[in-house]
This record gives structure tokens, C-alpha cells and sequence, in this order.
């Protein structure tokens, strides 16, 4: 899919914002379209498929929040948070309820269209296919991550695991028994300054976790005060 036909939803009840917003992503050739609220931001994810979802969290209606949280009890569709909360409780929850990415506002405009193509880079359309040769793939007993197709099995059963925590996953796993620290892995999974905000990978590991376990060869360590390992174990 090539930017030109790249679709951003923007979800904002303030105008001004939401129209800077669409001039900064039509100059970078996406389409665009504006809603104020969370139900028309339900209503045109059904009916116009956007490639990425800009979300303010605080919506007339239906909250941010919850518009999250019921695209994702149906959809892995890219979403990028935007708050004038700071809060550290407050990225935790939208990151939690299944976000991509969380923007503060106000927020520089080059910063946010990097944002964007970072997030649109790591969402593979469905369906594109690479040569056999050019595989990424790590198998593991009762595991195997397929950064190609995007796709994990764990015991048997294919996980439903968004872009993010699949590529940290597979890159923690392709380097087994070595030691990354959170700054690390920001740079190489969201490949752009994170603003020291390395909560964002304890939030991504934790919900790993909860759909890969531990397993009697390997597991996931925290290391620490410094970070993560993919750990694995002779028999």
C-alpha cells in the first residue's frame, strides 16, 4: 500500500487541532478525514477502513478510552493517542488498553508525522507476501514468531498479538540470552526517540506475558534496573 493511499482517521473535538493535524498528513500525501467524537470515530473505522486512528482522549460521548477499547476487541488497527494529560497513568492505561503510540499536545508537527510513518511501517498490510528466502523466523519449542508473515504459535494455537509486541518479542527471541536495556529496545522497536518515556516497554513485555508464558526451555527475564532477555535453557 503506498502512502498516497494510506488513510488517517483523526478523532479530535477541537477543530483548529484537527485541521493542523489533516495539512500536516496531506502534504505527507496521506487522506485524511476529521470526527469530533467517539461514536462517528466507530462509525467511520466501519465504514471508511483508515489505515491509522489519531485518538484524543478527551471526547464528547464516548471517551478515547473506550473508543480503544472496542476497536480492539475487534480490530489490530494502528492507533496513535493524543492528550494534553501527561500523566504518567495516563500513557500507562492507553497503552495498556491496546495503543500503539501516545502523543502529548501540543506537540511538533515533524515529530507527530514521524510518529505516524513509524507506526504505519510496523502495521503490514495483510496479505503482502516476501520471497521464501527473505523468512524471518524464529522456532523455539511450542514457539514460533514469524516476523514476515506476522503471525505467532504458542503451544499449538496462533496468538493475536498487535505489530509492536510481536516485532519486540521476535527481536528479544532472535538474540537469545543477551541483555537489552529499555532504551535499546525503544530505539530498535520504535525506532525513534521514545522522549525517555521506557515505561512504554514494561507495558509491551507485561502484555507478552499474559499471552506467551514461560516456558520450561525459555522465558522472558526482567533484568533489573537495566532491562530484558529472551533466556533459554539446555535440557
Amino acid at each position: 500500500m503506498s502512502a498516497a493511499k494510506q488513510k488517517i482517521l483523526i478523532v479530535d473535538d477541537d477543530a483548529n487541532i484537527a485541521e493542523l493535524i489533516s495539512l500536516y498528513l496531506t502534504k505527507e500525501c496521506y487522506d485524511t478525514m476529521i470526527v469530533g467524537d467517539g461514536e462517528s470515530a466507530l462509525e467511520a473505522f466501519r465504514t471508511w477502513q483508515p489505515s491509522l486512528i489519531l485518538l484524543d482522549l478527551m471526547l464528547p460521548g464516548i471517551d478515547g478510552y473506550q473508543v480503544c477499547r472496542e476497536l480492539r476487541m475487534k480490530s489490530q488497527v494502528p492507533i496513535i493517542m493524543l492528550s494534553a494529560k501527561g500523566e504518567i497513568f495516563d500513557k500507562v492505561l492507553g497503552l495498556e488498553l491496546g495503543a500503539d503510540d501516545y502523543m502529548e499536545k501540543p506537540f511538533d508537527s515533524k515529530e507527530l508525522v514521524a510518529r505516524v510513518k513509524a507506526v504505519l511501517r510496523r502495521s503490514r498490510p495483510a496479505g503482502q507476501v516476501q520471497d521464501a528466502q527473505d523468512e524471518k523466523l524464529v522456532t523455539l519449542p511450542d514457539l514460533t514468531i514469524n516476523l514476515t508473515n506476522y503471525s505467532v504459535n504458542y503451544m499449538g494455537h496462533n496468538i493475536d498479538m498487535p505489530p509492536k509486541e510481536l516485532e519486540l518479542l521476535y527481536f528479544l527471541a532472535a538474540s537469545p540470552n543477551r541483555v537489552f536495556t529499555r532504551e535499546q529496545l525503544l530505539d530498535q522497536i520504535w525506532g525513534y526517540e521514545y522522549l525517555g518515556d521506557t515505561r512504554t516497554v514494561d507495558v509491551h513485555i507485561k502484555r507478552i506475558r499474559e499471552k506467551v508464558k514461560d516456558h520450561p526451555r525459555w522465558k522472558i527475564s526482567t533484568i533489573w534496573g537495566i532491562g530484558y532477555k529472551f533466556e533459554t535453557f539446555e535440557q
